[in-house]
């Protein structure tokens, strides 16, 4: 079976529903970094021609995920430890600026899907249901960017967001980190009701802070990582 086994039928242009479903196989490790890309055998993969597999692929080329070279084709980019360092800086920083600007403008609708995000991801803290996490997780954080309102914003958080996980940043959380990112959510959903835009800031910051920490100590001691539920 190739790496876009299952995938639902291509809906939009053929292009940008490829580059999603590669995005995607990239980001759940299915292409691990370093891997190739043969426009040929994805475009067989997806019963389409190679010309929206090469646009594809130059999409995410331009996302940072993909890089070509000379007689080798595209690859799964690979980054080193300190890159992917910087990426979590400027997370920091991004995602930070999206809890200030969310604080002036977050509305009762987005109060209401964050606490709720907060009261289902309480009740997932003792399942050991990875991505339902994960997906609780990336619910709440979208929300946080929406209230923001900036499409521009938006982009370049998921651009610095998607290199981690392709690191497996949000496999084996310990519980007890778990339990951390469940509290940073009730303080920033906390912040935000107050409209407190400098706490709400802070506290982002910290619990992106903290999700490089658990990377960058896995990553240097040669061991997966067991999660970014930041």
């Amino acid at each position: 079976m190739g790496i876009l086994a299952g995938h639902a039928p291509l809906s939009r242009t053929a292009s940008a529903a490829a580059a999603d479903l590669i995005r995607q196989a990239i980001v759940e490790g299915r292409v691990v970094p370093g891997q190739r890309l043969k426009e040929e055998e994805l475009a067989h993969e997806l019963g389409i021609s190679r010309t929206p597999i090469r646009e594809a692929l130059h999409l995410l080329q331009a996302e940072g995920l993909v890089e070509a070279a000379p007689n080798r084709g595209a690859t799964v980019r690979a980054y080193e430890l300190a890159d992917l360092e910087d990426m979590y800086e400027l997370r920091a920083l991004l995602e930070g600026q999206a809890a200030r600007r969310a604080a002036g403008k977050v509305t009762t609708a987005h109060l209401e899907e964050l606490r709720s995000s907060c009261d289902r991801f309480e009740l997932l803290l003792d399942d050991n249901d990875l991505q339902a996490l994960v997906k609780e997780n990336a619910f709440f954080h979208e929300t946080i960017l929406g209230a923001a309102g900036s499409e521009r914003l938006t982009g370049m958080v998921h651009q610095v967001v998607a290199m981690p996980l392709v690191y497996k940043s949000y496999i084996w959380y310990s519980p007890a980190q778990v339990a951390a990112s469940y509290h940073y959510h009730r303080q920033l959903t906390h912040a935000l009701e107050r409209r407190d835009a400098q706490r709400a800031e802070l506290i982002m910051r910290e619990h992106v802070y903290e999700a490089r920490d658990v990377l960058v100590q896995h990553m240097e001691a040669g061991m997966p990582g067991r999660g970014d539920v930041a």
